[in-house]
């Protein structure tokens, strides 16, 4: 009996020793499909990142496009100006010159309209102020309550102060070039045009030590200035010129019986922001 029992053994372990490769297999094979299932999700996983990522610069470019556009349909150029200028008194009468600086101030806005495609032909049209004073050697009283005009030889009488100062309100209108690009704010220009200004307010001062004379509102300055003008240059840099097409004063103010048919040409910078 204990020779059969041994027998049976011996076989039971056979077949389990017999059924281990079986067993190995299956557990390979299982074990393989299960790396290619997390495989594939892997590269699902890579492919769908890589399309949302595709996705997202595609937005990106639409939506800089789209700015960029926008950006374009409202470039404009040069909309607000600064001018300091020195202000030159032509066709002046015998005896008449200058002394000390004669300056002028000029602020304003130009709207800007551009011509081409480009952008960078265009016409502006604005509203400005602008303050003249011109120191000189032309001594303006009163007599009768009128404006009374005498040249003062400046080698005989030594004035402290002799001055005529002019506010006009500017309307300007102007032709532009410009090498600007939407991308850049340093360009080279040229800008010309025509300006007709309107007297705000004048007034002139004369003093000699005690002697001190204050005139405002003198009737003899020509209400209406009209002039030409053009400024160039590079980026912050422009040179400016104006000049008066028209005297300052009206024909009824003279030196000696003859009008004083004086213009003006300001020379100076000119400033543009925005």
């Amino acid at each position: 009996m204990k020779k059969y029992f041994s027998i049976f053994i011996f076989f039971i372990s056979l077949s389990a020793f017999a059924q281990d490769p079986v067993k190995e297999k299956q557990i390979k094979q299982a074990q393989e499909r299960e790396e290619q299932e997390r495989i594939k999700e892997v590269l699902s996983n890579d492919k769908t990142t890589d399309i949302r990522k595709v996705e997202e610069d595609k937005k990106k470019k639409d939506s800089i496009s789209a700015t960029v556009t926008v950006i374009d349909s409202l470039y404009r150029e040069d909309q607000f100006y600064i001018g300091l200028t020195y202000d030159l008194l032509q066709n002046r009468p015998d005896g008449v010159s200058q002394n000390s600086f004669s300056s002028g101030v000029h602020i304003g806005f130009l709207r800007d309209f551009p011509l081409n495609k480009r952008r960078n032909i265009a016409i502006a049209v604005g509203l400005g102020y602008s303050m003249n004073d011109y120191r000189q050697n032309i001594k303006i009283t009163e007599v009768d309550g009128k404006p009374f005009y005498e040249v003062v030889n400046e080698n005989d009488v030594n004035f402290d102060k002799n001055k005529f100062a002019l506010h006009y309100l500017d309307l300007p209108i102007e032709f532009r070039w410009r090498t600007s690009t939407i991308q850049s704010h340093r360009f080279w220009r040229i800008y010309t045009g025509f300006k007709l200004s309107y007297l705000l307010l004048n007034k002139s001062k004369y003093v000699q030590g005690n002697e001190k004379v204050r005139i405002f509102g003198n009737d003899d300055f020509n209400k209406l200035q009209y002039g030409a003008y053009i400024s160039f240059g590079y980026n912050t840099w422009n040179f400016h010129a104006y000049y008066g097409l028209n005297s300052l004063f009206k024909s009824e103010a003279k030196i000696d019986g003859k009008s004083i048919d004086m213009n003006t040409l300001n020379i100076g910078l000119m400033f543009y922001i925005l």
